[in-house]
């Protein structure tokens, strides 16, 4: 049996108090209010927790325990959120090259949604952490669209699409991926390849990111940064674990779970490197 998505729950949750209708507008505004709202965070894998990529366990998560989530939970829960408004949204599955080289060979490890809307494919993502995307782009060749906060844009060999964001003044490629629709079972296995492989850097590392308005917050470990719109970063190194605990909540606006790892967890995070 099907879960059936709570949607007046979820746009409670997002603070969108608007009538959702299918059309751009309405697409770019839920994605926007989402990102704002629910966290990008990794507590489950970096505290041995399974993590989920049923809609019903996704909804218990991230609308109703104030959580936020990885790609698979943020764009898993958007996809339903989106299918039950009437869009025609299909998920498609992406390679991250964020801080590699553009021919890194990475596995299939991110979710991104592809939207078909007012005669237009569209592609949204609210589950890319430190560059979540403000809105929603047209599926456009080499074209720098504006978001809430940077501009992005689209390219591709003809094949394979890449999307970049112009980070000062560079053009710097999230991930590629092609246009070919995801199966269910794709998810799973990247899901558990994600959050339990060794060597993921999700199971050794606090990342935590939200985008708001004007400004990304980000949290690696202890480092707590806040990049706002066309000002220098400002960074914070978080010495102990009640003010991890503290940011987590008051900045991120998540309700922390409860789990005897967590304090040991935070305790062990290791301070940022001096240059």
């Amino acid at each position: 049996m099907s879960h059936r998505l709570d949607l007046d729950g979820y746009l409670q949750r997002i603070g969108f108090t608007r009538e959702p209708r299918v059309d751009v507008a309405t697409l770019r505004a839920l994605a926007t209010a989402h990102i704002a709202a629910i966290p990008f965070e990794n507590l489950d894998p970096l505290l041995r927790t399974p993590v989920s990529v049923d809609l019903a366990a996704i909804e218990h998560k991230l609308v109703y325990s104030q959580r936020g989530g990885y790609c698979f939970e943020q764009n898993g829960l958007f996809l339903a959120v989106l299918r039950a408004i009437g869009f025609d949204v299909s998920g498609l599955i992406a390679r991250v090259l964020w801080n590699k080289p553009e021919d890194a060979e990475v596995a299939q490890t991110h979710m991104l949604l592809r939207v078909e809307v007012e005669g237009e494919s569209w592609l949204a993502d609210v589950g890319f952490g430190s560059m979540a995307l403000g809105g929603a782009l047209r599926l456009v060749v080499d074209e720098a669209q504006p978001t809430s906060l940077e501009p992005f844009r689209l390219i591709t060999d003809g094949t394979q699409w890449r999307t970049q964001a112009l980070v000062r003044d560079e053009w710097r490629t999230l991930y590629r991926f092609r246009l070919q629709d995801a199966e269910r079972i794709d998810y799973v296995v990247a899901n558990h390849f994600t959050s339990t492989y060794p060597e993921s850097h999700f199971l050794h590392s606090l990342i935590v990111a939200r985008t708001l308005a004007d400004r990304r917050l980000g949290l690696r470990n202890r480092e707590f940064v806040v990049h706002a719109l066309g000002q220098e970063s400002v960074r914070r190194t978080l010495q102990t674990t009640e003010e991890i605990k503290r940011v987590l909540e008051e900045q991120f606006g998540l309700r922390l779970p409860v789990s005897s790892l967590l304090d040991a967890t935070l305790d062990a995070l290791p301070m940022p490197e001096t240059v």
